[in-house]
This record gives C-alpha cells, sequence and structure tokens, in this order.
C-alpha cells in the first residue's frame, strides 16, 4: 500500500489490467527505429509486454526508488535508469532514433510532451496513455474547444492519433478521470517551412490570449510594421497548422526588430 501511494503522489497510478497493458505495447509501430524508453514503469505491468517485442534496444526510466527496487527484482538485466525523464541527457541516451512510451503520470504528461518536441530530430514515436482530456488535446483539430498550444505544436511536427479509452477502473488506486491511449508519429518532412523558433513563439502568443482575435495577441507579443493579413481576423482555434506556419511567415516579413 504504500507503493501505491508513493506513485499516487507523483500522479501515477498501477495499471492492473494486463490486456489493455498489451494494447498498449502493441501501439508502437517500430517503424523507423528499434530503440525504446519507457517513462515510469512503475511495477513492470507494461514492461513485461514491451519486453516481448524484442527492441535492440529497450530501457526504462523511473524516479521512484520502491519501484526501481521491485523492477530489478522482477526483470533481472532489465536496463534502468533511476531519474526524472524531463532532465534525462536524450541526446546521448540512445545511438540512433527512438520511441517513448509508458503509463505518463497525469501531472507531468503534457511536460513530457514538450520534452519530445524538443527533441523531434530524435524521437521519431511516441505512444502512451494520458488523461483522456490530454489525449484529445494532442489529437484534435482546429474549431474545437480542447485546440491548443500542445495540439498545434505535435501536429506540426508529428501525425497524432486517438487509439482507444480506458476506463478508470483499471487502475489501483483507481483515478477520477478516464484515460486515452495515442500514438504520435514524426512526419517524414522534417522542415515546417518557416522559422521554427518563431513559430513556437507565435502559437504560444496566440493562445496565450485565446479570446482575442490574432491581431491583438500578435501586436501583445511583437513589434510589427504593418497588419494587413487577413489571417488576423481570426481567433487561434480557427488555424489549422498549415494556417500557423503562413502566420508566422508574415510575422517574420513584419517583424520589427530592435
Amino acid at each position: 500500500m504504500d507503493k501505491v501511494r508513493a506513485k499516487k503522489s507523483l500522479g501515477q497510478h498501477f495499471l492492473k489490467d494486463k490486456s489493455i497493458a498489451r494494447r498498449v505495447a502493441d501501439s508502437l509501430s517500430g517503424n523507423g527505429y528499434n530503440s525504446v524508453l519507457e517513462i515510469g514503469p512503475g511495477m513492470g505491468v507494461l514492461t513485461m509486454f514491451l519486453l516481448e517485442r524484442n527492441f535492440n534496444d529497450f530501457r526504462v526510466i523511473e524516479i521512484d526508488r520502491e519501484s526501481v527496487s521491485y523492477l530489478k527484482e522482477g526483470f533481472p538485466g532489465l536496463n534502468i535508469i533511476e531519474g526524472d525523464f524531463l532532465r534525462l541527457p536524450l541526446d546521448t541516451l540512445f545511438r540512433d532514433k527512438f520511441a517513448v512510451t509508458g503509463n505518463f503520470p497525469y501531472n507531468i504528461s503534457s511536460q513530457i510532451v514538450f520534452r519530445v518536441l524538443e527533441n523531434r530530430d530524435r524521437i521519431v514515436e511516441l505512444t502512451g496513455m494520458f488523461q483522456k482530456e490530454v489525449a484529445e488535446r494532442i489529437c484534435t483539430g482546429p474549431g474545437s474547444k480542447t485546440y491548443g498550444i500542445l495540439s498545434v505544436l505535435v501536429q506540426a511536427f508529428y501525425s497524432a492519433s486517438y487509439l482507444f479509452t480506458v476506463s478508470e477502473n483499471v487502475f489501483s488506486p483507481p483515478p477520477r478521470v478516464k484515460s486515452g491511449v495515442i500514438r504520435i508519429t514524426r512526419r517524414a518532412n522534417g522542415q515546417l517551412g518557416c522559422d521554427e523558433d518563431l513559430f513556437f513563439k507565435v502559437v504560444k502568443s496566440a493562445f496565450n490570449q485565446r479570446r482575442k482575435t490574432l491581431r491583438n495577441s500578435l501586436r501583445a507579443a511583437f513589434i510589427l510594421s504593418a497588419e494587413d493579413s487577413n489571417l488576423l481576423n481570426l481567433r487561434p482555434e480557427q488555424l489549422s497548422v498549415e494556417q500557423f506556419i503562413e502566420l508566422t511567415n508574415w510575422t517574420a516579413s513584419r517583424l520589427v526588430r530592435e
């Protein structure tokens, strides 16, 4: 019970349904990589099925010491990294491109996705379980109330698919919300066709004031020499990724650099 409480304090719940664990493990495509990192394996319910996939280089990272001890005992030879994924130097972790998977702690799941985005040239796929609301936000398209920063930034670089919903009753202790399993796969075209750093700034600036038109939100974030784009009359949730790329190029052409 102490171990369960410890994991709950980290925002994670033990998955007890092995059929769900197998489906999550099977959600990895294996296309373009043969190295996988599992985040937060806990007591190894997902780990056992990932091991069956026989990836050339499979590792897990776990921050909870009791879980690390349990994994060492239950999975002799498992490559375990004891630490925090958000602080892990990913550029030296694998020689080649790799995938990330896991039953992600709800309280840091968005941070995990942003870390993946920062390492998008190395991480070609992510699959795993999120709080359902976050999973839907990552995969939803323009026009939805849940469409936001995470949606646009992920979909700019990855193809995102919502795979299936998971009941709260398959966890111990059960969370108060349902979960969703998703897959995001790196797009073949690695370039956006705009300044990527500016793209991030434009998207974040737009959604920081999502109730306002883009004219107002960009005016608050940038000094622009002119405001003559029709996109400026829209609100951020109305723009597709392609339109945000167009808006970024427009902003670059009108940006007054101090």
